[in-house]
C-alpha cells in the first residue's frame, strides 16, 4: 500500500510524507515546459515534500528544500528545469515589482516548470493557466495517537485553472497509484 489514494474528483489523501512525495512524482511525470503549479497549505502541510517528489520525477539534481530565504531555487539536470519559488515573505498587496525582484518573471511560464509555494495571493499575476494544489493536515485525535508522535494524513485538493491547468488536473485524476 502506498498510503496515497484518490478519494474523489480532484481530491487525494496522503497517509505519510512518503505518500505526499509519491503524489509529487505523479504530478512531475505530467509536467511540461511552462507549467505553473501553485502550492498552498499551512507550515508543515507537505508542500516541500510534494516538491521533492516532483523533482525526483523530473530527474532534477540537488537537494530540494523550501526556498523561503532564497525565494527561488532552480533545479537543473532533469527532463526539464524545475523552478521552486516560495513567496511566503512577499507582501500580497504590493505591486508586481516585488515578484520581479524575487525572480518570478524570469522563470514562471518560461523554460521548465514552476512550483510556487504560498502563491495563491499572486496566482492571477503569475499565470492565467495553472494548477492549484492545497494541502491540509488532518487532525489526529489524542486517543488515536496514544501519546505517540503520529504523522497526520493530508488531504490534497487539486484545481485546474485555464485549459492547461484543467488538462493537468484531469490527467492527474486519471493516474493510478500502485497498491
Amino acid at each position: 500500500m502506498t498510503g496515497l489514494e484518490r478519494v474523489g474528483e480532484g481530491r487525494w489523501r496522503s497517509a505519510s510524507e512518503a505518500a505526499t512525495r509519491r503524489f509529487g512524482e505523479l504530478l512531475g511525470a505530467l509536467l511540461e515546459e511552462g507549467d505553473v503549479v501553485i502550492l498552498e497549505g499551512e507550515l508543515g502541510a507537505g508542500k516541500t515534500q510534494l516538491a521533492k517528489g516532483v523533482a525526483c520525477a523530473l530527474g532534477a539534481k540537488g537537494e530540494v528544500t523550501s526556498p523561503t530565504f532564497n525565494l527561488l531555487v532552480s533545479h537543473l539536470g532533469g527532463r526539464i528545469p524545475l523552478h521552486h519559488l516560495d513567496l511566503y515573505r512577499l507582501d500580497p498587496s504590493s505591486d508586481s515589482e516585488e515578484l520581479g525582484e524575487a525572480g518570478a518573471w524570469d522563470v514562471v511560464g518560461e523554460d521548465g516548470a514552476s512550483l510556487v509555494e504560498w502563491g495563491a495571493p499572486f496566482a492571477e499575476q503569475l499565470c492565467p493557466e495553472r494548477l492549484e494544489i492545497s494541502l491540509v493536515r488532518e487532525d489526529v485525535a489524542p486517543s488515536l495517537a496514544g501519546g505517540l508522535d503520529v504523522e497526520p494524513a493530508r488531504t490534497i485538493d487539486v484545481c485546474g485553472v485555464g485549459a492547461r491547468g484543467e488538462a493537468l488536473a484531469r490527467a492527474l485524476d486519471a493516474t493510478r497509484t500502485p497498491s
